[in-house]
């Protein structure tokens, strides 16, 4: 579920994609990784969030996690795997990660949200 915008005034990139056995973290934290990989490393790009795990994590807790190996005291950080190819991905890169308040009007994100929906339906559709 990743809706993204090219200032430059090509058309956006709708993507979106679902998973059985997931969580929303995992698949939003799937929509950054996505948009990352879709874009030229050389461009900076800002991520419009309304998840707050994402945005935090990738401005406030990064650093403390890779220092750690993303380790806690009772074991991995949760979704590790996931945060570490974050990181792979911005890292080198000019990436703003900005925080927006969900359903709340933001053209983009509700673009996001209406992707996610679709991802779901499709994957409750074609999942055993």
């Amino acid at each position: 579920m990743a809706h993204v915008d090219d200032p430059g005034g090509n058309p956006p990139i709708n993507l979106w994609g679902g998973g059985r056995d997931t969580t929303n973290n995992r698949m939003k934290m799937t929509a950054a990784i996505v948009a990352l990989t879709v874009l030229p490393p050389a461009c900076g790009v800002t991520i419009y969030t309304d998840s707050q795990y994402l945005q935090k994590g990738m401005t406030l807790w990064m650093a403390g996690w890779t220092r750690k190996d993303f380790r806690r005291k009772d074991g991995l950080v949760p979704n590790a795997d996931l945060w570490r190819t974050l990181d792979a991905l911005a890292s080198g890169r000019t990436v703003t990660w900005s925080w927006l308040r969900g359903h709340n009007g933001h053209a983009g994100n509700e673009r996001a949200d209406g992707l996610a929906s679709e991802g779901r339906r499709k994957t409750l559709r074609t999942a055993p």
